[in-house]
């Protein structure tokens, strides 16, 4: 979906509410909420959605249990109600999780694991996942894939998430309400003209001035650059760039369990079940200077993943075993903390709002599991300048699209899938579930059989899901759809991946070949 310049609001005549710059978690949740409440609102991202930071996580919804460590109580607690009402509202591709954190006496003390789980498990009021609780690892199968040396362990819960859907449907829901949302367009320029933001935004079909009564600087890794190079607006508030990496093995264990591993220099990795036949592992804390937009794994970071694990588990995990790395670059904000594993992970919203001015308002740091609470906070700081903002809250309890599974929840809407589609397999049909929810749907359609889903470029990934992504999910390139859309990068082959190329090649010429020619 290529952005059209002609579309949404006649910049020359009436502003925007708001302008939102990024299209990561963060600016895609105010998008949704903004518009909800009945604001106009325009959304540039300059490349994909999710195509950084929000694409790069450790693909979990979480109070964050060691941030207690640091005091942060007010931050996990926050984390641990949001978890609850993610889980409710988006329950397709948001599903508990048990972590199983094995106890080494070379780190942390036993009494100060149970008070943390106990703090964990009571700091977000009445929560619907299980509490914590001891295991003996001889005991239970959890400890199967475990070293003997390790015999006690605790298991606690929190959740995992596909965190690039979760963007995606973000920006669905907002588009649903009214908001324009472009992606591969970037902001070139901006200021105060007349009470209002001028901005001139840029895609591939050339550039366009827009204009807006307020400005949401959501660009995460670049949220300094866009203040001071393309606003000219200074801050006291710094952004601490932190890159952390993750690899892909081989399953290393049986069981739908995650294991929390921690390591002597008191890091914690985790080794999580991923996209059935896998398991990753991370994260890294590295500081990062370069380009928030060129960042890589480097050698010394799968080493020293492999290294973690290999601490915990019976069966070695080497740097030949990793089939795929991803890394992305956390814009934290700068607390000063001199450990980058102990940089705050709350965020700061930083409000610009001269009298008589457009407000600007920035966000440094943040975390997905917040991410709707970040949005009901900004919304609040722009409330006083923009009072169509004002009104209540919306996205507690309003299910995210696909999100309304109906009575038995997950299981039973793949089952009625099934009945709906008898030739789909059972993984298939779960798969679409998982992805889609009840979006599923539409994905199938009338198709009566296999062949009716059009060409099957391998792993279950076919034609009339490719087709369903570009028309309704902005997706462009095969790396939209097979590492952010769909997450079947991993299944399929190079040779389903050259299909897939040729295909939307030959969909964008048949596009091209249908529009009007301009008159001479």
């Amino acid at each position: 979906m290529l952005s059209d310049p002609s579309r949404g609001v006649n910049a020359a005549q009436q502003p925007y509410d708001l302008l939102i710059v990024g299209g990561g978690i963060n600016g895609v949740g105010i998008a949704r909420d903004a518009a909800g409440r009945g604001a106009s609102v325009l959304l540039v991202e300059q490349h994909d959605l999710a195509s950084h930071t929000s694409s790069a996580s450790t693909k979990l919804i979480h109070g964050g249990l060691r941030y207690l460590e640091y005091y942060e109580f007010r931050l996990v607690r926050e984390a641990l109600i949001e978890r609850e009402r993610l889980l409710a509202i988006a329950p397709h591709i948001i599903w508990p999780l048990s972590f199983v954190l094995p106890h080494s006496r070379l780190v942390r003390p036993a009494w100060m694991l149970r008070m943390g789980l106990f703090l964990y498990d009571h700091l977000g009021g009445r929560m619907t996942l299980p509490r914590s609780r001891g295991v003996r690892l001889d005991r239970d199968p959890v400890g199967t894939p475990l070293r003997p040396e390790y015999r006690r362990a605790f298991i606690y819960s929190d959740g995992r998430v596909l965190d690039s859907r979760l963007v995606v449907l973000n920006a669905m829901d907002a588009r649903a309400k009214g908001a324009d949302i472009r992606t591969r367009t970037r902001l070139v320029a901006a200021r105060r003209v007349d009470g209002v933001w001028e901005a001139t935004i840029e895609d591939a079909s050339g550039q366009q001035v827009v204009r807006a009564r307020g400005l949401v600087n959501a660009a995460g890794p670049w949220v300094e650059r866009i203040l001071r190079d393309t606003l000219a607006i200074g801050t006291s508030k710094q952004v601490r760039l932190v890159k952390g990496s993750h690899i892909v093995v081989p399953r290393c264990f049986e069981g739908e369990q995650a294991y929390i591993f921690q390591n002597p220099d008191r890091r914690i990795v985790f080794a999580i079940p991923y996209e059935r036949d896998f398991t990753l592992i991370g994260t890294t804390d590295i500081p990062w200077a370069a380009d928030p937009g060129e960042v890589r794994i480097a050698d010394d970071e799968v080493r020293y993943l492999c290294e973690s694990v290999n601490r915990y588990f019976r069966k070695a995990v080497t740097p030949e075993d990793v089939v795929w790395t991803y890394a992305g670059v956390r814009p934290l904000y700068d607390d000063a903390a001199q450990n980058a594993s102990a940089v705050t992970r709350d965020y700061v919203l930083d409000v610009d709002a001269p009298p008589g001015e457009g407000v600007l308002l920035s966000i440094f740091g943040g975390k997905i599991t917040t991410y709707r609470r970040l949005a009901e906070h900004a919304l609040e700081k722009l409330a006083p300048s923009l009072p169509v903002l004002g009104g209540a809250g919306w996205t507690a309890s309003r299910p995210l699209p696909g999100g309304d599974l109906g009575p038995g929840g997950f299981e039973s809407a793949v089952a009625r899938l099934r009945a709906h589609a008898p030739f789909l397999s059972a993984d298939d049909a779960w798969r679409l579930v998982r992805n889609y929810g009840t979006l599923a749907w539409e994905i199938v359609g009338t198709a009566r059989n296999r062949a009716d889903l059009g060409e099957d470029f391998g792993g279950g990934l076919t034609a009339r899901e490719v087709d369903y992504l570009v028309a309704q999910e902005w997706a462009v390139t095969a790396e939209d759809i097979l590492w952010r859309r769909s997450r079947q990068g991993l299944h399929i082959d190079g040779a389903g991946q050259a299909r897939l190329e040729r295909y939307l090649d030959a969909r964008r010429e048949a596009v091209r070949d249908s529009r009007p020619a301009m008159a001479g």
